[in-house]
């Protein structure tokens, strides 16, 4: 995809959403940072009816160490590896709690080093919290980036960087929430929905069929 097509489908994104954000429920960073960390392998959906029932007996760091690893466990019962993420949660609790005085670290190897934080959840968190223009590649990210043309890479890696070049500063910081909203209701994997596209006009994906 040349560069004045990338202009256009990000100028039309930003024309229908200029300030996109992500469906998680949170009311301060350390609810976001379960929130994403309960994400995984999860949708949005699932993770706020689990977090609307659990933020509300415990959304501190030391209210979840509180809570303990058998009770966060039952409150997640219904998240998919709900046994590794209670594990990761609370071992990322003693870390904030004991390393960065309560705080969600912002800068990305002290993110990268709390159990359970890889590079996608560390670039959300980043983009989120501190306004840093990271681009987090998820399952959405990666389809819409390949299929459109846009970005095409044969991992999320790859994707990230040619993203992280070809994408203009002014947009970075929303593109990931553009392209998951877009690959969640839209472009998903199996029923797409052309018809009703906004970037239809300029998506290359018809040229592969």
């Amino acid at each position: 995809m040349n560069k004045k097509k990338r202009y256009e489908i990000l100028f039309l994104f930003f024309k229908n959403n200029p300030n996109p954000n992500t469906e998680l429920i949170f009311s301060s960073a350390f609810e976001l940072f379960i929130a994403v960390i309960l994400s995984a392998q999860s949708t949005d959906i699932m993770v706020n009816k689990v977090t609307s029932i659990l933020f509300k007996v415990a959304n501190t760091p030391q209210d979840i160490l509180n809570l303990g690893f058998d009770k966060l466990r039952h409150y997640i019962k219904s998240i998919g590896l709900n046994n590794r993420k209670a594990s990761y949660i609370i071992n990322s609790t003693l870390l904030i709690i004991n390393k960065y005085k309560n705080q969600i670290p912002s800068d990305r190897c002290a993110l990268e080093s709390l159990p359970g934080v890889g590079r996608k959840t560390a670039n959300i968190l980043l983009n989120i919290l501190f306004q840093k223009k990271t681009i987090a590649v998820d399952t959405h990210v990666f389809r819409v980036a390949n299929r459109t043309g846009f970005a095409k890479g044969k991992n999320v890696i790859d994707v990230e960087k040619k993203m992280l070049k070809v994408v203009p500063s002014l947009f970075k910081k929303n593109i990931h929430f553009w392209f998951v909203l877009h690959g969640r209701y839209i472009c998903t994997a199996r029923q797409l929905k052309c018809k009703i596209c906004l970037i239809k006009k300029l998506c290359e994906f018809n040229k592969k069929q």
